[in-house]
């Protein structure tokens, strides 16, 4: 066993030098290899270093050649390029000598046709303008070049004016009443477009207007528009009116035939709402109170000039009718003229231009109102109320028109604006004045024998006053701002501004209806003190009784029937109340004219006897002129008082029924009384009548037809 251990070491340590030795040599050989790279590798970089520096070279050797030539290729470039930049400018400036010759046949023949081609010319000869006076002041080119450009300027000129001329045209009525016209009963109405100009005309007028003042440093051309403008908006509110006199009389068509002759498939509408009032609805208060007036207020007849004739009124209501249409035609023609201008002219001159346009019309328009104002104020100097009836319908139409006029005036001169509102306050004022003096007249109106009614009917101041304050009815918001405006002036002492009307704040809705109210209860209470003074004229106090029951009940029927009584309560409460007892008052006053009548059938001096016993001579005689005494007073009372007039039937009949009571049921008492006494040996000649016979009588009273 020694031994076996100790070789074994000995093969193990034999081994592992063996293992050494062979990587050892491994190591070696790959030591080797890499040299021989390195070798190849050296060689390698030599011979590419060689061929770079070869390349290099050559390089250098072409660059040096190649960038000598390059640098005169493009000197020759840029000398080519200025030889062509050069001819270039000698043919542009060689062309501005040519403008006036190659642009004369143009501008000679004017831009009608060919406003493009046109207006390219004027910017050539623009152009050459601008390059003499930059390049070649002193030049002959740049005088000829000059005055071929205002010779261009001068032709544009006159064609804008020709355009403007040649298509503009009033507006015919029929297409101006469909604008105005609307149709309260249809939820979309189709607005009416007023076409001042045909399109393709319109693109001509806003070009030469836009190159005017961009190139042509020249305002006139704004003068010609208005000009022309101005006098079409004239015209077609004159023809309007023209449309009113040849149509409105003779067959009434106040609308657009156009509401009638649409396509087929359009639905039919109804007949369009005017914003004015129906013609001849003041016209039977004209013609009563004309007649009034005729007798005048200061006892001669004859106060008046002014006679009731109805053609007189059909011409009186067209022309208020045509001014009241013409006002609203104005606000539309007017923003349609103002939308027109927006696109021609320029826009800090629009409202300037605008305000020259519309001042013939506006002052026709206020013409025209003034001398409704004026003949207004002649009338009533005659003592005529009812042309104060002519002021309501224009008066209500200027105030409700009177935002659209503001609207449309935004922008003009103070004294444009204020135009309409000094009419307007002219109207109110002439108004509150003809309500005044109409007032003061109903109180003083003399008590003329000949003038009061036999019959003690209605007396026609009474039928002219409440006719009147009816009228007032369709106007009441007018009227009360027309008193309203009269009252502030007064109470605070100062006067109105012109630019404010009463419809402001300051003048509320219900403060002029208190102060209408007032009015009408003051026109009534002059009435009824003048009714009450003219009743003292008849010498019968039954048939004055009689007349002032007929006046009252008149009044009152006349104020129940309209919307009069809730205007009169607003300020008087109790004024149904107080003519109910003026006329039972009266009705009391009449029964007492039968007093004297009915005093023949009273037990004062009736003599007192004993059934069977014979009466004496004064007794029988007492009787007797009871008898007479009744049928005498009954005779004459029913003669008289048939002539007189109750018109009111119910009223009529209650007092003939409250009569026959009276009168039948003394009758009948008295004849009771006497029915056992003899008296008379010819009793049917002291009782004449039954009582059936007198209620028949009696029945027969206020009937001048029986």
């Amino acid at each position: 066993m020694g031994i076996a251990s100790r070789m074994i070491p000995t093969e193990d340590a034999s081994a592992r030098k063996r293992e050494i030795e062979e990587k050892l040599n491994q190591e070696q050989e790959t030591l080797s290899f890499i040299r021989e790279n390195l070798e190849k590798s050296d060689q390698l970089t030599k011979g590419m270093v060689s061929i770079l520096s070869s390349f290099e070279s050559r390089l250098m050797q072409l660059e040096n050649s190649i960038i000598p030539v390059h640098k005169q290729t493009e000197n020759l470039q840029r000398l080519q390029e200025n030889v062509d930049k050069t001819l270039s400018c000698l043919d542009h400036v060689i062309s501005y000598y040519h403008v006036a010759k190659d642009t004369d046949r143009i501008i000679r023949e004017g831009p009608s046709g060919r406003l493009d081609e046109y207006l390219a010319c004027i910017a050539r000869i623009q152009k050459a303008v601008e390059y003499f006076q930059d390049n070649n002041p002193d030049s002959p080119e740049l005088n000829t070049v000059k005055a071929r450009f205002e010779k261009g300027k001068e032709l544009l000129e006159a064609e804008f004016r020709s355009l403007l001329t040649r298509y503009s045209k009033p507006v015919p009525p029929i297409l101006i009443l469909d604008a105005i016209t609307v149709d309260e009963d249809l939820e979309l109405q189709e607005e009416v477009v007023l076409e001042h100009l045909p399109e393709a005309v319109l693109q001509d007028i806003i070009c030469i207007s836009g190159w005017l003042v961009e190139y042509g440093r020249n305002q006139d051309f704004m003068n010609v528009y208005f000009q022309i403008r101005s006098s079409q908006l004239d015209r077609s509110i004159k023809g309007l009116k023209e449309h009113f006199r040849k149509n409105s009389a003779s067959s009434g068509v106040l609308y657009s035939p156009a509401v009638q002759t649409k396509r087929k498939d359009t639905p039919t509408k109804k007949a369009p709402k005017r914003p004015v009032y129906i013609p001849g609805t003041i016209r039977k208060a004209q013609n009563l109170l004309k007649q009034y007036s005729q007798h005048g207020l200061d006892g001669k007849k004859g106060g008046s000039n002014l006679t009731p004739l109805e053609g007189k009124d059909d011409v009186l209501d067209i022309e208020i009718d045509s001014y009241i249409h013409c006002i609203s035609a104005f606000v539309k023609l007017a923003q349609s003229e103002y939308a027109l201008l927006t696109e021609i002219i320029p826009e800090h001159h629009q409202k300037k231009t605008f305000d020259s346009l519309i001042q013939e019309a506006l002052d026709n328009l206020m013409l025209e109102g003034d001398n409704i104002v004026s003949a207004a104020r002649r009338a009533i100097m005659r003592h005529d109320y009812s042309a104060v009836l002519t002021i309501f319908p224009i008066l209500r139409h200027l105030k409700m028109n009177k935002s659209d006029f503001d609207s449309t005036l935004q922008g003009t001169a103070a004294s444009t604006k204020n135009k309409l509102p000094t009419l307007i306050t002219s109207m109110e004022t002439i108004g509150a004045k003809a309500l005044e003096e109409f007032a003061d007249s109903i109180k003083n109106d003399p008590d003329k024998e000949y003038n009061m009614p036999k019959d003690g009917t209605v007396h026609e101041l009474t039928s002219n006053a409440i006719l009147f304050l009816q009228q007032l009815l369709d106007f009441h918001e007018t009227a009360g701002a027309m008193l309203a405006s009269q009252v502030l002036g007064d109470t605070y002492n100062i006067p109105l501004d012109p630019r404010e009307t009463s419809s402001t704040s300051s003048s509320t809705s219900d403060f002029n209806k208190r102060l209408l109210s007032s009015y009408i209860c003051k026109v009534l209470g002059n009435l009824q003190l003048n009714l009450l003074s003219k009743s003292k004229v008849y010498e019968d106090s039954a048939l004055s009784a009689i007349f002032l029951h007929n006046n009252y009940n008149y009044i009152l029927k006349s104020l129940e029937k309209s919307e009069l009584i809730q205007l009169v309560t607003v300020t008087q409460r109790k004024a149904e109340t107080s003519y109910r007892e003026l006329i039972r008052q009266q009705i009391d006053m009449y029964q007492r004219s039968w007093l004297k009548v009915l005093e023949h059938l009273t037990d004062r001096n009736m003599p007192v006897f004993q059934p069977g016993a014979k009466l004496k001579d004064k007794e029988r005689q007492v009787i007797k002129d009871k008898f007479k005494g009744f049928n005498d007073g009954l005779e004459e009372l029913c003669k008289i008082q048939k002539g007189w007039a109750i018109p009111d039937k119910e009223q009529r009949d209650s007092i003939r029924q409250s009569q026959k009571k009276i009168v039948s049921d003394a009758y009948r008492a008295f004849l009771q009384r006497c029915a056992n006494i003899s008296f008379t040996k010819n009793p049917e000649k002291y009782h004449k009548y039954r009582p059936e016979e007198v209620e028949e009588m009696i029945e027969k009273l206020f009937d001048t037809s029986a």
